[in-house]
């Protein structure tokens, strides 16, 4: 219920730009064109965890792609879903040549939040943003769909705070296949794509494929919306901060 009258809310009352606060409008025209994705590039984490695949992310998380991300995931902007589901369908598309399903599309298994965190938000951010990825990539001609594959086998600490040692300890052995989840995965050898909303050290994304692994599964390669700018291969670094600092300017 929580969930319903914060998307009500959001549809209804007076509202404005997450990015840059302009009046009534969710996201401005130039705070979306940050998001569109087309540069979407690959990323790894320094250091890099064992175990986690090839990442793919859409746009540098700074700014204005901070500012969007955060008033989705803790302030219950659930409209925002839509602006952070297209630049995450950018990035599944940058990376999904080996997530192949029978018929053409790729399969999306969000990283599920921690059951306290999905209570205390009124919904679960990353399957939200999946669930729109999966929508947009439709759209464009690519079928695709959410499948939740994993669960939480076991309570963890809050991340913030910790580092890269730290998270990779504390979310270790935390995530297993949901009972009946290993029919998620395509025919014909191919893999299922992980997708989260942001990447950090990569302990999150890491663990999820260990998890998926573990069941027999395979793992084609993960796709988020964010990633810290410096994690950027430089092409794909460059171009997104290029463009980021073009719609700064206008």
């Amino acid at each position: 219920m929580r969930g319903w009258w914060q998307e009500l809310a959001g549809l209804v009352l007076p509202v404005e730009c997450a990015g840059c606060g302009e009046a009534r409008t969710m996201v401005c025209g130039a705070c979306g064109q940050v998001f569109g994705g087309a540069r979407a590039g690959a990323v790894r984490p320094r250091p890099q965890p064992a175990g986690l695949p090839e990442v793919r992310a859409a746009v540098p998380y700074e700014g204005v792609v901070r500012a969007v991300l955060l008033a989705h995931k803790e302030r219950g902007a659930l409209p925002l879903a839509g602006v952070l589901g297209r630049a995450l369908a950018g990035a599944v598309r940058a990376g999904a040549g080996g997530a192949r399903a029978p018929d053409g599309g790729v399969v999306l298994v969000p990283v599920p939040s921690a059951r306290r965190q999905v209570r205390a938000r009124g919904h679960d951010p990353a399957r939200r943003i999946a669930l729109a990825a999966s929508a947009e990539l439709r759209r464009g001609g690519m079928p695709a769909r959410v499948a939740p594959v994993l669960r939480q086998r076991r309570a963890v600490a809050d991340q913030a705070g910790l580092g890269a040692r730290q998270r990779r300890a504390n979310l270790a052995g935390a995530l297993e296949v949901r009972p009946g989840g290993a029919g998620a995965a395509p025919a014909g050898g191919g893999g299922l794509v992980l997708v989260d909303d942001l990447i950090t050290t990569g302990a999150t994304l890491a663990e999820a494929a260990r998890a998926v692994r573990a069941a027999g599964l395979a793992v084609a390669g993960a796709a988020v919306v964010a990633a810290p700018a410096d994690a950027f291969a430089d092409g794909g670094r460059e171009g997104s901060k290029n463009r980021l600092e073009q719609i700064n300017r206008e």
